[in-house]
């Protein structure tokens, strides 16, 4: 028993030795992914950024903040917006963000991830706040590439790049949607009826010209006669008509006006 203690007081220092080597090199040699940067403070002064691949950094001196470059989905939360026209709306938006600047995104601002989400909110507000509701519903790409430019010039100084952003969901009020609704039928009607007189004009214009080629042409007059005839006498029908012209009784209206004289 006597030697056992004996053994594991001399060889505790041994054991300490070889934890502390353990320890010492695991945060000495670190492995940085190809879509990673750290970025290395030491003694709280910075000194760069290193990655990928095998990095050494000096224990207890060295401090590291690991910071991601690939691209980072930001979910906008809806927001309540007042259109130029006064329109009350509800809409939300995607940002497309990545670190380009490691640096930057670690000393210039505490969390880029909230201060971008932020910056996206107040941005989409202001710029949906400036436009009439019309030009939101049917320029929707010029007020993302809009958003995209202000989000991504303000952003810039963090060292963030800003790739895209997308007006993902616009919600109305039940009676804008209505009005719009009877807006829409109101403009379907407009169109019927220009149509339809349009038809109308075309169809006068082609009988105009019909009638003065059958003017030109007897035998143009007698062929639609004969067409008029197919049509009116069809398979179960016993009655055909047969139109006279007017010219036959010319003789006799004559005749009946000479008498009255």
């Amino acid at each position: 028993m006597q030697n056992i203690d004996s053994f594991l007081i001399s060889g505790f220092p041994w054991i300490v030795g070889v934890f502390l080597i353990i320890y010492l090199f695991a945060n000495t040699i670190k492995i940085v992914p190809e879509y990673r940067r750290l970025v290395v403070f030491r003694l709280g002064r910075l000194i760069g950024t290193k990655g990928p691949g095998l990095v050494f950094v000096i224990p207890f001196i060295d401090r590291v903040i690991t910071t991601d470059l690939r691209t980072i989905t930001l979910d906008v939360p809806v927001q309540e917006v007042i259109t130029k026209d006064n329109v009350p709306i509800k809409v939300n938006a995607i940002v497309y963000l990545r670190v380009m600047n490691p640096e930057k995104a670690v000393t210039q601002v505490e969390n880029y991830i909230i201060a971008s989400g932020f910056m996206a909110q107040t941005t989409l507000r202001s710029v949906i706040g400036s436009v009439e509701l019309d030009e939101v519903l049917s320029s929707r790409e010029k007020i993302n590439e809009e958003l995209q430019k202000i989000i991504d010039d303000r952003t810039d100084a963090w060292g963030i790049k800003v790739s895209a952003v997308e007006v993902k969901e616009l919600e109305l009020p039940e009676g804008m949607k209505r009005a719009m609704a009877r807006q829409a039928e109101a403009e379907r009607e407009r169109r019927a009826k220009i149509i339809a007189a349009e038809g109308e004009l075309q169809a006068a214009q082609k009988l105009s010209e019909a009638a003065r080629q059958m003017e030109t042409s007897d035998i143009t007059l007698q062929l639609r006669y004969l067409q008029t005839v197919r049509e009116i006498a069809g398979e179960r029908n016993t009655t055909t008509f047969f139109p006279i012209p007017m010219d036959i009784f010319s003789p006799f209206i004559e005749k009946l006006k000479n008498k009255e004289k």
